[in-house]
């Protein structure tokens, strides 16, 4: 029996998706799924979850359900984290302080001030959970979902290097999923390929039948003014290849967005975007709570296509297909610094996860690359060593925040956003959590 644990279990709705994804796979042999959280009630939630689609699948599988980490990491084959350190109120400190003081985001879950706290009250965790696997499931696979992504593997990477790491996120598939809906290109006939950053790949292979697509794109753009308001679109006219995320993401990327409301209302974009969807988040949480407590089938949905089952389904039956995971660069792409995390395309296999080398990425796509990596290494080095000058730097080097906000006028942010963050933060950083290296 294999053993699948879920870290951050209590995001029911992921969760649920995650479960059906894997057990909607009918040759995998038998498993054993095991939820932690900190929370009882959505655990138990999960738990109720879980063992409704299991029945519904009509998959016999184990299910448990503990709040002791420790405990649900023993003997783990998978691990899959879905964290998030804080909750929604932390959520709320990192979009609304910094736009009380003029600094705009929409999602702020990746880069910017906001990624940057998040990843820095992540990595105590982070810490954590890697000596317990060290310990406990030094062979497992940690599958992690959690972000900042890039920043957390590559804190991994650190703190971590012997566990076997891997990022997943599904914007790849979604952005092309998305696009051939947009020219009448079922998913099925295109080949594609994008590689970057999390959340600023760059599509470079996409093709049906043997003939490059973004022909058809730019003529389809041409056709609809609308198209030009977003700023995906935008990105791609300036570089010449799509990234693989929603526009409100790859907005805080770039200093181009954000800065004006004149920019704003020209690529319809909606500052703190994410507290709406985060209020949403919680309240499926209680319509799923509901619904169990009501014995009201839950929805299950159809074509998620999630990485983490399919990692697992192929690691466990030698099934081979292609996804694309965020992983240290190592000799993967050329002009990306070495070490740094990068996404790209990947192998699955009976042998596991094979990421592919795809050279050298168009150059004004890995120039904008690197803005966002230097953000996330003075992060990263800033928690290693425990530097508030490097937290600083972070924040200051970031295109979104630097268009907007002065030098000291992010100085003073950054200072109130490690006093709002510090029973969160590691106590190197003036915060009242302890960060240990494995």
């Amino acid at each position: 029996m294999y053993r699948v644990v879920f870290l951050g279990a209590g995001s029911a709705v992921f969760t649920r998706q995650l479960v059906t994804d894997l057990l909607r796979f009918d040759d995998l042999p038998e498993l054993e799924l095991v939820l932690h959280d900190i929370d009882a009630d959505r655990l138990e939630v999960a738990r109720g979850t879980t063992g409704q689609v299991a029945e519904r699948l009509g998959r016999p599988v184990t299910v448990a359900a503990t709040l002791d980490r420790r405990e649900a990491l023993t003997g783990a084959d998978f691990v899959i984290n879905s964290i998030q350190v804080g909750g929604i109120d932390a959520t709320r400190i990192d979009l609304e302080l910094p736009f009380s003081r003029g600094l705009r985001q929409t999602i702020g879950d990746t880069t910017g001030i906001g990624g940057v706290f998040r990843g820095l009250r992540t990595f105590p965790v982070l810490s954590a959970i890697a000596r317990d696997m060290l310990e406990l499931c030094p062979d497992a696979r940690l599958l992690n979902y959690t972000n900042p992504m890039a920043m957390n593997v590559w804190w991994m990477s650190v703190a971590a290097p012997a566990i076997r790491t891997y990022g997943l996120c599904h914007s790849v598939y979604w952005t092309v999923h998305d696009l051939g809906e947009l020219l009448g290109v079922p998913l099925a006939e295109t080949t594609f390929r994008a590689a970057g950053v999390n959340h600023q790949a760059w599509l470079y292979e996409w093709s049906h039948r043997g003939e490059s697509l973004y022909p058809r794109l730019r003529e389809k753009i041409a056709e609809d003014p609308e198209l030009e308001r977003r700023v995906r679109v935008e990105i791609f006219r300036r570089v010449e290849f799509y990234p693989t995320e929603t526009s409100e993401h790859s907005s805080e990327y770039l200093s181009w967005f954000l800065r004006s409301e004149a920019q704003i209302e020209r690529f319809r974009l909606t500052p703190l975007e994410y507290l709406g969807i985060s209020e949403d988040n919680v309240a499926e949480y209680q319509r799923a709570k509901a619904d169990l407590a009501a014995g009201v089938p839950l929805r299950l949905e159809e074509g998620a296509a999630e990485y983490a089952p399919q990692i697992i389904h192929s690691v466990l039956t030698g099934t081979e297909r292609e996804i694309h995971v965020n992983v240290p660069n190592a000799g993967l792409i050329d002009n990306l610094p070495e070490g740094s995390v990068v996404e790209v395309p990947a192998r699955l296999d009976g042998d596991g996860i094979t990421p592919i080398a795809v050279g050298g990425i168009p150059l004004a796509g890995a120039a904008l690359n690197r803005s966002y990596l230097s953000v996330a290494e003075l992060t990263v080095e800033a928690a290693r060593q425990g530097s508030l000058e490097l937290v600083h730097q972070a924040v200051l080097v970031d295109p979104n925040a630097s268009s907007t906000l002065t030098p000291s006028e992010l100085r003073e942010l950054t200072d109130a956003m490690l006093e709002a963050h510090r029973p969160l933060l590691p106590t190197s950083l003036g915060g009242e959590v302890e960060l240990v290296l494995p």
